[in-house]
């Protein structure tokens, strides 16, 4: 009885939808969560009801996520619902990471070379891999960056060397830096001499090697899955190709005949609405269609009362999904909460004007008692953030800034940085106690900010050419800009502030017009 009332308080305080998703333990489940629905905490509250109950067994449950900062609050959640049990415990970690134990735990068995290195930096990879394919050694920084991308797209959506030129094609996909398919095939190809004559493996090799690995020796494929009772998988509309291959290894599925999967205890857990990585090859495609790919589904279940924001925001947020042409794959957010106050939208004469207004707004709330760290200024790119760090200094507020660093840096980190995010998840400093100083309003770009969430937000730049950025025409470009606004505004707990500079100086720039988002 004392297990069962212990399993029962789990459940306390979840809501019908959260209850039955927490409670629905076997099976394929999907969970669509829209912003400020409680989705970390209905997921980890089913994990612990599952382990409290001996439905499952700790040691052989996973979740998977995107990032070092999710899985370490995955973990703080855990414990602190009594959980986490060092290594016997249940394994919360980023794709990467728990692909990378995997490999570890394999790799002397199906080979007999050392470990491969990770390579430690990509990109000096690739400038070689460039001269070594063109003969051109005055390589730019640019040219390298986009060259890399352009070969961690290749790699995350499962496409060979040989065959980037006719997919390329087919995906309407201009190869970078000028270069034609062929020649791009060509570095490509060069990348990967480069980093097998040196013993190196990638980022995305990580993943690659496991499905190798669990495609072509059946004895480690057997103790990998061995491991994995129960799978859950968080921001599901961002997996990528590879990842969604992996994961239907896991589950005993894929192989060389594509046969279905055999472990069924699967919960995917998402939002069309927050897909906002697709230029990097993810894609809400897997989380749309899970139940064609899984069904029967022992739960279905839409989690759409937002408990963050104030019903200003949200009415703001559905309008801006509202003009979508896929607007049935999204959910209708409905707020929890009282009525808030009104979003602001101001109009600057100039970036300076609207950053030292935005400013002087941050101050104001501040000498009325808010925290610096409860304000967020929340931009497009990266560009935007150096004048705002400016007015914000002038203004003698403390500040931190969170830039856009690529779409896989922080799927893997060492044991520092792992325990810093976990500190974080806590609300502890680096010794392990509680904050003592305020870290200071957030300056981030909307892609930094996806999963974060403030008292009082800055969304700033919101015109044409920035938010959109480079004001597109309809397709999904534009539809993947609309789903940026909608993250962007979704951040916001109590208020909510949109601005725009009408030009960038003020001398006779071409006037800006709002977004057309709003």
């Amino acid at each position: 009885m004392e297990v069962m009332e212990q399993a029962q308080q789990i459940l306390e305080g979840l809501d019908e939808q959260q209850r039955r998703a927490a409670t629905t333990l076997n099976g394929p489940v999907r969970i669509i969560a829209g912003a400020g629905a409680g989705k970390t905490r209905t997921v980890t509250r089913r994990i612990a009801y599952a382990c409290a109950t001996g439905a499952w067994k700790p040691e052989r449950a996973l979740a998977v996520t995107f990032s070092v900062k999710a899985a370490a609050e995955m973990r703080a959640r855990l414990e602190q619902l009594g959980l986490q049990g060092g290594t016997s415990g249940v394994t919360a970690a980023t794709f990467h990471s728990a692909a990378l134990r995997q490999l570890n735990s394999v790799w002397a068995d199906v080979c007999e070379a050392p470990f491969p290195h990770l390579i430690e930096n990509q990109r000096d990879t690739v400038s070689r891999a460039i001269t070594r394919a063109t003969a051109v050694r005055d390589i730019d920084a640019l040219t390298v960056r986009d060259v890399l991308a352009e070969i961690n797209w290749a790699k995350i959506s499962l496409v060979p060397i040989d065959d980037y030129a006719r997919i390329s094609v087919e995906a309407n996909r201009q190869p970078p830096a000028g270069f034609d398919a062929a020649r791009f095939a060509a570095i490509y190809d060069a990348y990967e001499q480069e980093k097998t004559s040196q013993g190196e493996i990638d980022f995305d090799d990580i993943l690659l090697l496991v499905c190798h690995i669990m495609d072509d020796f059946p004895e480690a494929a057997a103790q990998i899955r061995s491991s994995i009772g129960w799978l859950t998988v968080d921001e599901y509309q961002d997996v990528s190709p590879l990842q969604h291959r992996l994961l239907n290894l896991w589950l005993g599925g894929g192989g060389p005949n594509g046969k279905a999967a055999m472990n069924r205890n699967v919960c995917v857990v998402g939002d069309p609405a927050q897909t906002i990585y697709s230029f990097a090859g993810a894609s809400s495609w897997h989380l749309l269609q899970f139940a064609d790919e899984f069904g029967p589904l022992s739960a279905d279940i839409n989690l759409n009362t937002d408990y963050r924001s104030t019903p200003e925001v949200v009415g703001l947020a559905n309008r801006v999904l509202a003009a979508a042409p896929n607007r049935e794959d999204y959910l209708k957010l409905v707020s929890a909460r009282e009525k808030g106050v009104r979003i602001s939208r101001t109009a600057y004469d100039t970036d300076d004007l609207e950053a030292q207004g935005v400013a002087a707004r941050i101050a104001r709330l501040v000498a009325q008692g808010a925290k610096p760290s409860d304000c967020a200024i929340l931009t497009r790119i990266n560009a935007q953030q150096p004048v705002f760090g400016a007015a914000l200094r002038a203004a003698r507020l403390k500040f931190r800034v969170r830039k856009d660093s690529g779409w896989q840096s922080s799927s893997l980190a060492d044991d520092a940085t792992t325990r810093r995010a976990l500190l974080e998840a806590m609300g502890l400093d680096a010794t392990g106690s509680q904050q003592s100083t305020d870290p200071g309003v957030m300056i981030s770009t909307i892609h930094a900010a996806k999963g974060l969430e403030f008292k009082h937000v800055f969304l700033v730049g919101c015109s044409e050419g920035l938010l959109p950025y480079g004001s597109p025409e309809p397709g999904e470009t534009l539809e993947e800009e609309r789903r940026l606004m909608y993250v962007g505004v979704t951040r916001a707990e109590d208020s909510l502030h949109l601005s725009y500079a009408r030009t960038k100086d003020g001398y006779g720039a071409q006037q800006r017009r709002p977004s057309r988002f709003l």
